[in-house]
């Protein structure tokens, strides 16, 4: 058996206020531990110019941003992702885990704004070129918890600098979570569901099966 030199590509998903991002942090550390090079990025962001169009995104001075614009910058941010980090670290044979892609794109602007499933999908192979995720850890927590838990950490770190999505009406997010819902009966195999309640190492148990199920059956 030859040996495999092409890293993996794991995104985490969610609604604001899941726990994902520190998911992500806790997968990490365990990966890092087991022996493995990671690399860490987030969308938007990840990169220099990726910070930038991020401040642009999530400033709550730019309510007035169209929802075409809005969409068009993440990609923008995604592309630069893809060529600066994405490809020569998957190159080395790294794990690459970001916190969201292309699946929140789908959900929050192809669902939540109404645009349509579809330009996500093609935009996507402008941006991305294929470059798909092995696997996505969808952490799925109760609405009213989520968006109760992100507006209160916004209140708590003073993050209000980038606080825009989370000011969206509540039947914004659930069109979001129906969009989720559809990548789960759209890609089974590559996005997993984690119930994303209880304590955060609880969680982080839950995160662990789940890559242990795919893991071995990728050797």
């Amino acid at each position: 058996m030859t040996e495999r030199r092409r890293g993996y590509f794991i995104t985490f998903e969610g609604l604001d206020g899941s726990g994902k991002s520190t998911q992500m942090r806790l997968f990490a550390q365990r990966l890092r531990a087991a022996g493995h090079t990671v690399v860490e990025t987030a969308e938007p962001g990840g990169t220099r110019i990726g910070g930038a169009i991020r401040s642009i995104l999530l400033n709550p001075k730019n309510q007035d941003l169209s929802p075409t614009a809005e969409m068009l910058l993440y990609f923008a941010a995604r592309a630069q992702n893809v060529d600066e980090l994405l490809l020569p670290a998957l190159g080395r044979g790294e794990i690459v885990l970001s916190d969201r892609w292309t699946d929140s794109t789908y959900a929050y602007q192809g669902h939540g704004r109404q645009l349509g499933t579809g330009v996500v999908v093609a935009l996507d192979r402008v941006a991305c070129r294929g470059h798909n995720p092995d696997l996505t850890i969808w952490v799925d927590i109760d609405l009213d918890a989520g968006l109760e838990r992100a507006r209160a950490r916004n209140n708590e770190t003073g993050a209000t600098s980038e606080s825009r999505m989370d000011e969206q009406e509540f039947e914004f997010y659930a069109r979001v979570r129906e969009g989720y819902l559809e990548l789960e009966r759209l890609h089974p195999g590559r996005l997993r569901r984690v119930d994303g309640s209880g304590t955060p190492d609880q969680v982080a148990e839950r995160v662990w099966s789940a890559w242990r199920g795919f893991a071995d059956s990728h050797v």
